[in-house]
């Protein structure tokens, strides 16, 4: 099918109003190459006077209780569905996810903020400790500016995980958006922002070299939440250093999933796993990477995936029969082929599955899914995060060995362990070094909002979601008064 030809234009977003950038640059369509729109490329000095802005507008927003600001924060979404359709389509052009989950990423961003505004009223009601020798009170107060940075995958939806968080527990904010998929950000962002006092919420695009050592490094900024690569997440602890910022840091993923010998695999289970390995194209931090099975059940578990893979339909986002879309960058599809690639050279058994339908471009980051049979454990396709449709399934012979394995890597985010009795998953789920585990499924689609995410090791610094979302943009004031 034909995309649209129109061009959507941003502009920033700084001390309440609509600023054009000194340059622009071209977001471009992964489906076919074409330029999707156009965001204003801030400089230095712009990136500056957001920074600038929001501390201005501080004083007066950490002023109103916790509750006021949620209450202010929920009301600025207001009319904010009349054009939802619209943004999703502009999301499906920049980052190449199909519609469906471009109106699921639109829709999260205002369900995430109604969660964060049931955790804001604990903010005003301070703890206490009563009795000799002191009178103490301990309260949670407004770190003060903080930058916000996010990948392309989900935009609005990982947005949405620490922004409304971050303004209710009193904070003003700098939006850095992806450079990727920038423009629904911005069309969300602006209605927001400019519904808010200004100041409170400001946006600035550009090149990261040129606007993240403003909004990173300028002493004001006093909280860095950051979600990206692990090598994105060391640049920003440098760049925070200086002034030693906080920073929380939801990093990459290599979550192992594993089946035990008791799962009760029927084609629901199935549809589940394929789904928590290939959404996105396989693109989000919290994806099944690898899939632990017992060797007994091997074949069956290839099998039920490659049945619940067969019908997948690769192609354009807005193409109603495509079930899978292109990959955000070229780069990044080059990347996994080259896993796949390293693997059937290593002796694998690579199956791609799916079709490739008409609606895909030539001249797009498609490719068809993978399951790469029992690869290697020094293969890079087990070892590091493919971040793509490519999923390594290994046979274990006891669950010692698949809990070793699980455990043997960089990372820490998710995991999950597929079982029909809670007991023996939970047994071996808390053996697990994640910050999250799944039972019986994976992915966002299992996450409970009201409670804390982040990882372990070089998984992540922190965490959002959850009362330990919003105290993460708090600092903890004591006052101790003399009995």
């Amino acid at each position: 099918m034909a995309l649209s030809e129109e061009m959507t234009s941003t502009q920033l977003l700084i001390g309440g109003e609509e600023r054009p950038g000194a340059d622009a640059f071209e977001v471009y369509d992964p489906h076919d190459g074409s330029v999707a729109g156009r965001a204003a490329a801030a400089t230095r000095e712009q990136a500056l006077a957001g920074v600038e802005a929001a501390q201005a507008a501080w004083p007066g927003w950490a002023a109103l209780t916790a509750t006021e600001r949620a209450q202010r924060a929920l009301a600025a979404l207001d009319g904010l569905h009349a054009d939802a359709g619209e943004r999703a389509e502009t999301l499906v052009r920049e980052n190449g996810k199909v519609l469906t989950e471009a109106q699921i990423d639109v829709a999260v961003f205002v369900g995430r903020f109604h969660q964060a505004a049931e955790f804001a009223p604990a903010l005003d009601e301070p703890e206490r400790i009563d009795g000799p020798p002191f009178r103490t009170t301990i309260a949670h107060v407004p770190a003060s500016v903080v930058t916000i940075i996010y990948p392309f995958n989900w935009p609005l939806a990982i947005l949405a995980a620490s922004l409304p968080y971050a303004l209710m527990a009193g904070n003003t904010v700098v939006v850095k958006p992806p450079p990727t998929t920038p423009l629904s950000s911005v069309a969300t962002l602006r209605h927001v922002a400019l519904a808010l006092p200004p100041g409170v919420l400001n946006v600035v695009t550009g090149d990261d070299a040129v606007v993240g050592p403003v909004v990173v490094g300028d002493p004001r900024v006093r909280h860095v939440c950051f979600t990206g690569s692990v090598g994105g997440g060391r640049r920003i602890m440098e760049m925070a250093a200086a002034n030693l910022t906080d920073v929380t840091l939801e990093l990459a993923g290599n979550d192992p999933a594993i089946i035990l010998d008791d799962a009760e695999l029927d084609e629901a289970a199935f549809g589940r796993l394929a789904g928590a390995t290939f959404m996105t194209s396989g693109q989000v931090c919290m994806a099944i990477k690898r899939l632990y099975v017992p060797r007994t059940r091997y074949t069956e578990v290839v099998d039920g995936l490659e049945a619940a893979m067969a019908a997948t339909r690769i192609g354009s986002g807005l193409d109603g029969s495509v079930t899978m879309g292109p990959l955000n960058t070229r780069r990044q599809r080059d990347y996994v082929v080259e896993l796949l690639d390293e693997a059937r050279s290593a002796g694998a058994e690579v199956r791609e599955l799916g079709e490739l339908t008409g609606s895909a471009s030539d001249a797009g980051n498609y490719m068809r899914p993978a399951l790469v049979l029992n690869p290697g454990h020094e293969l890079r396709i087990v070892s590091a995060e493919q971040f793509g449709p490519a999923l390594p399934i290994i046979p274990y012979d006891d669950e010692d060995e698949a809990v070793a394995q699980a455990n043997d890597t960089w990372s820490g985010l998710c995991s999950s362990v597929w079982s029909g009795d809670d007991r023996h998953a939970t047994s071996v789920a808390e053996r697990l070094r994640t910050g999250v585990t799944f039972f019986n499924n994976h992915n966002a689609t299992a996450v409970d909002e009201r409670a804390p995410f982040g990882g372990f090791n070089q998984s992540g610094v922190g965490r959002e979601l959850g009362h330990e979302g919003m105290l993460e943009f708090t600092e903890t004031h004591v006052m101790s008064i003399p009995t």
